[in-house]
């Protein structure tokens, strides 16, 4: 049986279950996002954005399709070296620790869909924070898309399942030292796998702590991808504009 135990994100988003799992995710919801974001933010056109952690680069890809220079970065290998296959002039993809400045500045950068908050340290939460500044020209805008933690939990489903292309997978989900967690069991070709997700159960507040700490200025908070306002009962996401 294969267990994750550390950096469960590094392996678990480079499997090809992990895409199988979450393949039905609403592309035309992600491109709608697109479009009112660049909208909001009053993007030129040729702007630069990172699209951090970009998994198999899905934003990356429309957003140059928008008329915008797009580096993707993101841990996975596997995940990077499908979104290569996209790659044209203005477009490209790199292995790269977000936690970690890329040594770039951008016009914009974008983490997106939840994709904050899988370290073991939480110190390294705010290094990521301190990167996306470091990667941000002075007039640049940081966008930060969420969950709101408080909905999730509130309307947490202990147990489920869930068949995609043959395979059933049974998810499991609790709360643990301010962790979301969600343990994914299935069986494939007789073999058993077991992964283990894990999100900081990040609120509002704790963001705006991290702002502080790195300096960065909180413009404006939304939550859901119309850009409504944020309402820590009802909201679907935790939208956080930067600079």
């Amino acid at each position: 049986m294969t267990k994750l135990e550390t950096k469960w994100y590094a392996e678990w988003f480079n499997t090809k279950y992990y895409h199988i799992l979450y393949k039905d995710r609403d592309y035309k919801e992600a491109q709608f996002f697109m479009k009112n974001l660049v909208k909001y933010l009053q993007l030129a056109p040729k702007s630069k954005i990172l699209d951090l952690a970009c998994g198999r680069g899905r934003h990356s890809i429309y957003l140059h399709k928008m008329g915008f220079e797009v580096i993707g970065t993101d841990l996975s290998k596997n995940s990077i070296d499908l979104a290569k296959k996209h790659e044209q002039p203005g477009l490209s993809f790199k292995v790269q620790d977000m936690s970690k400045a890329l040594g770039l500045e951008f016009d914009a950068v974008f983490n997106l869909f939840t994709s904050f908050g899988y370290f073991e340290k939480e110190e390294n939460n705010l290094n990521t924070i301190k990167a996306i500044k470091a990667e941000l020209k002075s007039d640049g805008f940081g966008v930060i898309d969420f969950m709101n933690t408080k909905k999730v939990i509130n309307n947490l489903v202990s147990r489920d399942a869930k068949t995609v292309e043959g395979i059933e997978f049974h998810q499991e989900r609790w709360v643990e030292n301010n962790f979301i967690f969600k343990q994914i069991d299935f069986e494939d070709h007789s073999v058993e796998y077991s992964f283990t997700e894990r999100v900081n159960a990040l609120t509002l507040k704790d963001f705006q702590n991290y702002f502080d700490q790195a300096g960065i200025q909180l413009l404006s908070v939304f939550g859901d991808y119309h850009l409504h306002e944020f309402d820590e009962e009802k909201s679907d996401r935790l939208i956080l504009i930067f600079q």
